[in-house]
């Protein structure tokens, strides 16, 4: 599985580079929606030895999660980003196996998974409703797709980054695509799950994390959402004068209070039992 992939599983131009270690600085924030997704998760077809998918598997985060709740799984993580699997290779999950490959690209089939998981990925990939039926036709009976995305493209940390992307000083070098993606209502993902011959378990989820330090819903953010913005601010100066005017505007809708700063983050959980 460590071998260099085919032309068919390279990441495509202009992918996104991750930074591991920003992302990780709120490690146990980004874990804790991944603790509550595999809370519902039934038992697997081959416990406790089943074969486990981790797509976007990331720094290696969530692929470790997986392994302390399947000890003996044969566990595989699939992630894009050449950074972020170095760093899950060397620090979050070394035993287990590592693919570079897209999301859109990646076919399942061949693994006969007894689970699919998805952590905070669907997002970042257009169309992915049209992944979940080829997905969930990899399984075999009894077999678990369960993913969960972020659900807060309607919350100030999101419509302010936008129109400060769309803002005069900014829109010719950002335009109006600067971030990508985006999520289905919960009802989707249910309709769609049940289309594929599941029985879905769809719910909700609004996280009031508390943050500490200066700035940090934009430190939370320079490790997701704001990874494309600043992948096409090559300027050192442009790229320290948008952060300033976005830090301005965080600061404002997300005041610090007497015990640090509370940031509501809405997430949409998912979890599908083939039949």
């Amino acid at each position: 599985m460590r071998s260099t992939p085919s032309p068919a599983q390279q990441p495509e131009p202009g992918t996104v580079h991750w930074d591991p270690a920003q992302y990780l600085r709120f490690a146990d924030e980004r874990t804790r929606p991944l603790h509550d997704l595999l809370a519902r998760v039934p038992a697997l077809p081959h416990e406790p030895a089943p074969t486990v998918l981790d797509i976007g598997c990331g720094p290696g985060n969530s692929t470790a999660v997986l392994r302390r709740r399947w000890p003996g799984g044969r566990l595989t993580g699939i992630d894009s980003s050449p950074e972020m699997l170095a760093t899950a290779r060397a620090e979050g999950e070394p035993t287990a196996d590592y693919l570079l490959a897209d999301a859109r690209g990646y076919d399942p089939a061949d693994a006969r998974p007894d689970l699919v998981v998805s952590n905070a990925t669907l997002q970042w990939v257009d169309g992915h409703l049209d992944l979940l039926p080829r997905w969930a036709a990899a399984l075999k009976p009894g077999a678990v797709l369960a993913f969960q995305v972020p659900g807060n493209f309607d919350a100030p940390s999101h419509t302010l980054l936008a129109g400060l992307r769309r803002s005069p000083r900014w829109r010719d070098l950002l335009g109006g695509d600067a971030t990508r993606a985006g999520v289905h209502r919960p009802e989707t993902y249910l309709d769609a799950l049940a289309g594929a011959h599941c029985t879905p378990d769809v719910w909700e989820t609004t996280y009031l994390t508390l943050l500490a330090g200066p700035d940090p819903v934009l430190e939370w953010v320079k490790g997701t959402a704001l990874r494309p913005v600043l992948g096409r601010l090559a300027a050192p100066e442009d790229r320290a004068a948008f952060l300033a005017e976005y830090g301005a505007l965080l600061r404002e809708a997300y005041p610090a209070g007497p015990h640090g700063t509370v940031f509501p983050f809405r997430r949409i959980f998912a979890v599908a039992v083939r039949y």
